[in-house]
């Protein structure tokens, strides 16, 4: 701001002593020019004037300094503009005060535009997924456009923008190695996808259900673990996007979302296995056939990706035999998200068919003594050790 006519008037209404006119003159020759604006220089030029000149009394000094203030703010062409102003009294150039306006209100417009696209796809939808995903693809977008933009707005060519990646790129390779690779692994994630947002997944020793996908790390919700069967333990996992590089993922869901499942029973020696065997296979017929035919058309749809073929879909009993007794092993397609309540309802229905059955018994590890010369098969025995002066058993 400067001083109007009437205030430089009341300023140098005063008689200058020789010796104050010397000091004043050594404080003006003691301002670096070059560092201040126009306006200043002019200013600053009238003001030492009226100092050397005091016999002109305080109206010439007043005239002289508001006549250079006008000349500057003629010669600048408005120097009252906002980027001229931060130029004269904090040195900043106009033009990136000018740059630094746009780029706010460039990301300032961007979260506005994407507020309003997230809000009107939440209220149209009701799946949480489908906001999930939009919400996140919105986010991609946004900061893809703000890059841009951006990178327009400072940088001065395209050629200058290849130059900025580059040396950008390199020295992100260098001093952020780990936060690269996680960022490699997030664009391998959406381009490959061994995984997605919902997929139940195994990758190294965690398990779990996908819930978020970051640009350094995906989240799973835990299943496993100290909980049996594949049900939730209420953890959360952050995994860094660059594990999928180096540890093996298995893909619960993808294009299938059934599992071979197997149940065993073991029931005694003496036990009707065959008898055992057929009610098993009941039960495996009545509760699983129909997951076997859904599982059949979803593995349709899956070669088309991958190339998955069986040659059986139906449940079927396997026959062994352990130390205990006959094993006999249930074999049959599950639900990916619902073994445990599966295999439930086939013990269930097993322990009512087995306890209107007399000659079936399950099994368990125990120690017994067999005595071969009675249990045995009459072809199969031993005969009792006799002692060399006795004829008969001991």
């Amino acid at each position: 701001m400067f001083l109007s006519r009437a205030a430089a008037t009341n300023h140098l209404a005063w008689r200058v002593a020789p010796h104050q006119i010397a000091a004043k003159r050594n404080i003006f020759h003691s301002v670096d020019e070059p560092s201040v604006t126009a306006l200043t220089r002019r200013t600053l030029r009238a003001i030492q004037d009226s100092v050397t000149a005091p016999s002109q009394g305080a109206d010439s000094a007043a005239a002289a300094i508001g006549g250079g203030a006008a000349a500057a703010i003629d010669e600048e062409g408005g120097a009252t503009g906002m980027g001229q102003l931060a130029e004269s009294f904090s040195g900043i150039d106009p033009a990136i005060v000018s740059k630094l306006l746009l780029s706010i209100g460039a990301v300032v417009a961007i979260w506005l535009v994407r507020r309003v696209v997230v809000r009107i796809f939440a209220e149209k939808f009701d799946e949480p997924r489908v906001r999930y995903l939009w919400g996140k693809g919105s986010a991609y977008v946004a900061y893809a456009l703000a890059f841009l933009i951006l990178g327009q707005i400072w940088l001065a060519s395209i050629q200058n923008l290849g130059t900025f990646l580059g040396l950008l790129t390199a020295g992100l390779a260098i001093a952020l190695k780990d936060l690269v690779s996680n960022l490699a692994g997030w664009a391998f994630i959406l381009m490959r996808h061994p995984f997605r947002v919902g997929d139940r997944i195994q990758i190294g020793e965690h398990r779990g259900d996908v819930v978020d996908l970051r640009l350094f790390q995906f989240t799973l919700l835990e299943i496993g673990n100290w909980v049996a069967a594949d049900q939730s333990t209420g953890r959360i996992i952050h995994v860094p996007n660059s594990q999928v590089f180096s540890v093996p993922v298995a893909n619960y869901t993808d294009e299938f979302e059934f599992l071979w499942h197997e149940t065993p029973v073991l029931v005694t020696f003496e036990s009707n296995w065959r008898k055992a065997k057929s009610l098993l296979q009941e039960i495996l017929d009545r509760e699983a056939r129909d997951v076997a035919a859904q599982a059949a058309q979803t593995l349709r749809r899956g070669s088309r990706k991958f190339a998955i073929s069986f040659r059986h879909f139906g449940p079927k009993v396997y026959t062994s035999v352990e130390d205990s007794g006959v094993m006999l092993t249930m074999r049959f397609m599950a639900p990916t998200r619902s073994r445990r309540a599966f295999s439930e309802r086939l013990w269930e229905a097993m322990l009512d068919a087995f306890d209107d059955a007399d000659d079936i018994d399950l099994a368990y590890p125990t120690q017994r003594a067999y005595l071969n010369p009675v249990e045995g098969k009459t072809g199969a025995r031993s005969e009792w050790p006799v002692s060399p002066d006795r004829t008969t058993p001991e």
